[in-house]
């Protein structure tokens, strides 16, 4: 059990990655942060830890795109009054919509998804920080997408928001490498069937995708002791080999 007595926040944990994500660090000894919008997902996620016989989790409803900055300090003092410390930060979270021509994107979309996708991960980011670094190591992993490397064409809000969050993680890895306390990675989780793949290409033969449970070493070893001094690193997690 290597990750036994860390605590991870996990947002977007109802969805389709993020709940892979929470069940395979919880059984390995993880205590897990479920933070999403949806409560009934969030309490299936948390029955299916309980019955792995894994850390009981705590359950955390947010709506990261409409959160207020406040909201976001009182989840931070909560974290910190419950457990004083965090190990580990996942943001699974993310908001697509539709392929769509920025010339006719809704500009309601737009700010809905970059606040999803981008605005949320640096406020969040920033309020835990000072709980990542009362531990002596801790790992923040942000979720991007193998999609938007060539800035392809329709990928709207969403393709603009996930190239700013790897520069956003690179600039950030570089800002705490000197301490030497928090790592910073992106994960491309590569075309697997999960349901944001499934709602970009709806016509794609789901029974040739490798499964999201295949993922899994890529977020055991980023937020195991063994990537301890890997930071401002892409893994594309399909290809991950320890």
């Amino acid at each position: 059990m290597p990750l036994t007595k860390q605590t991870i926040l996990i947002t977007g944990a109802g969805g389709g990655l993020g709940s892979t994500a929470a069940l395979a660090l919880a059984k390995q000894g993880a205590t897990i942060i479920l933070l999403d919008k949806s409560i009934p997902k969030l309490e299936q996620l948390y029955d299916a830890i309980i019955a792995a016989n894994a850390p009981t989790p705590a359950i955390y409803p947010f709506d990261l795109a409409g959160a207020t900055e406040v909201q976001y300090h009182e989840l931070a003092s909560t974290i910190e009054k419950k457990y004083g410390h965090l190990e580990g930060l996942l943001h699974s979270a993310t908001e697509f919509d539709a392929f769509t021509p920025m010339s006719i994107h809704g500009s309601l979309a737009w700010g809905h998804t970059l606040n999803v996708n981008l605005n949320a991960v640096f406020i969040l980011t920033q309020v835990l920080l000072p709980l990542l670094q009362k531990s002596q190591h801790a790992s923040i992993v942000m979720t991007s997408d193998s999609f938007v490397h060539e800035a392809r064409a329709y990928s709207g809000a969403y393709g603009v928001s996930k190239i700013a969050v790897e520069s956003y993680a690179k600039i950030l890895s570089e800002e705490l490498s000197e301490a030497g306390k928090i790592r910073v990675n992106v994960l491309i989780p590569g075309p697997v069937n999960s349901p944001l793949r499934n709602k970009a290409f709806p016509a794609e033969e789901k029974n040739k995708l490798p499964e999201m449970t295949e993922i899994n070493p890529a977020y055991l070893y980023l937020f195991s002791p063994h990537s301890i001094g890997t930071t401002g690193q892409t893994i594309d997690a399909l290809t991950f080999k320890l």
